[in-house]
């Protein structure tokens, strides 16, 4: 190999296991990787930022739009409840009546703003049933995962896929292109979804349900004296944090709740102050001096009018992951307070505020109704449901968004337009109607994956560029060469599982996609089916919560353990990467 090359593969192995570790974001790592390389001369400006200017970051930034207007209006609301039905247990015809559907959804839209619609109406449908929700979470989020490789805009690994395509000098993937490398997968992993997988599930207790039955959590409103040893103090000042058992979660002043509750806030007579703790804490801080009770019951339970709960899952990207709550000042900051914080499964003890969170954490938080709505404007949480809330209802612009849809998925179809054109023109329809504002626009695209996939189009210039990877297709067909065109695509679906559940599935494909142009060429196979059979695959994470971002959405929620992925996983991955693998040889 040339010096270019052994630049190229050292920078790679690094990218691969600072992605593997966690060392920084995504985003970060694959930018990081590709302007080493432009620094060290293997790849010149045109080749390190050719992401930038080809379609597939915007047409996945012009998708998020659409996916956020339809869970902004609830278009769902109404199909989900029909699909839950009104049965007491989960059945194989209630599994199916759920994830076949969900899977269809999912070919059409983001499946992260789809299984974040469906995380709250399946909890709640569990919770006045009695059913644990592990029967049905994860269930679904194999389904979206398994219905988005179905089109080449169900995902944005399979519109990665088409982009590096496209760079190739190929015409992009058609929508349903993608179908007849993807179909017989999704027909046999569906059959296992429904069949097989919610018998490998445990019953698990979710993260709301652990909380309740161990903790017997209360409010109480006391009312700061007028004139008291307490008015006009501030919170620090009158002892009322870091308490033991308790802890003040809102100030209720002339009407008006206020839930960030800062130590440097001034107390007044007549305010309300809510205390959440256990029941003997709560009891025992009513004799506090400078307040009295607010009311003559003095027992509340948590949820109310006035403030309910919610489950938050911290993702990978967010500025939480690595801190503590104490170092973020998370009440003052999200005006919610965190009553309960759990990871893996298992419910953290003591004190929370001196524990560093990390991706995939669940926490459970005790905030104003609107506190979902405020979430959306960052990137902190992976997922924010409401607990025991009515579910969604459609609102008077969801028809539109479903047409807007419709509309995308017809203009692709028969070709009238690029998938980049018709989902910039329902982007644009949608702010025209103002359906979303601008500032809406811009919080529903999910900037790091975009920069992450334009990033990395510069990693698969270098290494086709170096011929390195040419170097590693001849030597994975070196190792599969008894099995001759089968055992060469095998080897490529296998490489490419591994990548990625241990990296992101758009980077996965990146780093593949030349190795399998290469491996076409020496073999003979055909390039789009390489392509689009590396997208099927890479999208196809079972294994890990981490492996995709759905998974990790449903991880707390659930109630999981990492054993239930492998254990419910492994069924699926086999016979995805057994199809994908004998219908790509058949087609090539």
């Amino acid at each position: 190999m040339s010096l270019d090359a052994w630049i190229t593969a050292a920078v790679v192995a690094l990218m691969l296991t600072s992605l593997a570790m966690d060392l920084m974001p995504p985003a970060a790592t694959v930018l990081t990787a590709t302007v080493a390389l432009l620094v060290t001369g293997v790849i010149d400006e045109t080749q390190a930022f050719s992401g930038f200017s080809n379609p597939a970051p915007l047409s996945v930034a012009a998708l998020y739009v659409l996916a956020y207007a339809a869970d902004k209006t609830g278009l769902l609301g109404p199909l989900v409840n029909r699909m839950l039905g009104k049965e007491g247990k989960v059945t194989q015809t209630s599994q199916a009546r759920l994830n076949v559907p969900t899977a269809l959804l999912s070919a059409f839209i983001n499946n992260t703003p789809l299984v974040a619609m469906l995380i709250g109406q399946i909890t709640t449908w569990c919770n006045q049933r009695g059913v644990s929700p592990s029967k049905l979470l994860l269930p679904v989020s194999y389904a979206a995962i398994l219905g988005g490789t179905l089109t080449v805009i169900g995902t944005s690994t399979n519109l990665v896929a088409s982009g590096l395509l496209q760079e190739t000098g190929e015409p992009p993937i058609g929508i349903f292109e993608i179908t007849k490398v993807s179909g017989p997968a999704f027909v046999a992993a569906m059959i296992v979804l429904v069949l097989i997988v919610p018998r490998l599930l445990p019953a698990r207790r979710a993260a709301i349900e652990e909380f309740t039955e161990e903790m017997r959590e209360f409010t109480v409103q006391m009312e700061v004296v007028g004139n008291g040893p307490l008015d006009g103090s501030t919170i620090a000042e009158a002892g009322l944090r870091n308490l033991k058992g308790v802890f003040l979660v809102g100030i209720e002043r002339g009407g008006v709740m206020l839930p960030a509750v800062s130590p440097s806030r001034h107390l007044t007579g007549g305010d309300r102050l809510t205390f959440a703790g256990d029941s003997d804490s709560v009891v025992g801080f009513q004799r506090t001096p400078g307040l009295r009770s607010a009311e003559n019951q003095h027992m509340l339970e948590v949820d109310s009018p006035g403030q309910t709960f919610f489950e938050a899952v911290i993702g990978a990207d967010s500025r939480l992951a690595g801190r503590t709550l104490a170092d973020i000042g998370f009440r003052g900051v999200y005006q919610a307070a965190v009553v309960a914080l759990h990871r893996a499964g298992v419910r953290i003890e003591g004190g929370l505020g001196r524990v560093e969170l990390e991706p995939g954490d669940t926490l459970l938080l005790l905030a104003g109704p609107d506190f979902r709505a405020h979430s959306r404007r960052g990137r902190d949480f992976l997922l924010v449901a409401r607990l025991g809330g009515p579910p969604p209802s459609a609102t008077r612009r969801a028809p539109l968004v479903g047409a807007l849809a419709l509309l995308v998925i017809g203009l692709a179809a028969f070709e009238v337009m690029s998938i980049l054109e018709a989902a910039l023109l329902a982007a644009g329809a949608l702010l025209a109607t103002r359906t979303l504002s601008f500032s809406e626009a811009g919080e529903a695209v999910d900037f790091s994956v975009i920069l992450l996939i334009a990033a990395a189009f510069g990693i698969g210039e270098a290494m086709q560029s170096t011929d390195l990877a040419e170097t590693l297709a001849s030597g994975l067909l070196d190792i599969f060469s008894g099995w001759g065109d089968l055992g060469a695509i095998l080897g490529l679906v296998l490489a490419t599982t591994m990548l990625t559940e241990i990296i992101t599935n758009n980077a996965a494909v990146v780093v593949v996609f030349p190795i399998a142009l290469a491996v076409a060429v020496s073999a003979g196979l055909d390039p789009r089916i390489m392509a689009m059979t590396i997208a099927v695959v890479a999208s196809s994470s079972f294994l890990t919560p981490m492996g995709y971002q759905t998974n990790t959405m449903v991880y707390g929620p659930g109630g999981y353990r990492f054993s239930d992925y492998v254990r419910a996983g492994l069924p699926l991955n086999l016979v995805v990467v057994a199809a994908v693998t004998v219908t790509a040889w058949q087609l090539s």
